[in-house]
């Protein structure tokens, strides 16, 4: 633990920030899980409601600086990649 007041407040506000881009991230790891598996099922409709969701999400992520732009970039055509690759 630190002994100076301005960097035992740094560890509380990096705690907070921690805690709410590991939600963020889980939020969308989440949902383009939900997609690989409705793309392996075979289910084309929900898969795409979903990947809107999960793009959306990927997105959200990447404006709010936790993920980079082109790593957003990249799981969104990942998961395309994955939805247009069904029949």
């Amino acid at each position: 633990m630190p002994n100076i007041k301005s960097s035992i407040r740094s560890v509380k506000t990096d705690a907070k920030r921690r805690a709410m881009n590991s939600s963020a991230k889980a939020s969308f790891r989440n949902a383009s899980r939900k997609v690989v598996t409705l793309a392996q099922s075979e289910n084309k409709e929900a898969a795409q409601a979903t990947f809107s969701t999960a793009s959306s999400l990927i997105d959200k992520a990447a404006r709010k600086g936790i993920i980079h732009k082109n790593t957003a970039a990249r799981k969104k055509s990942r998961l395309a990649k994955k939805i247009n690759a069904m029949a």
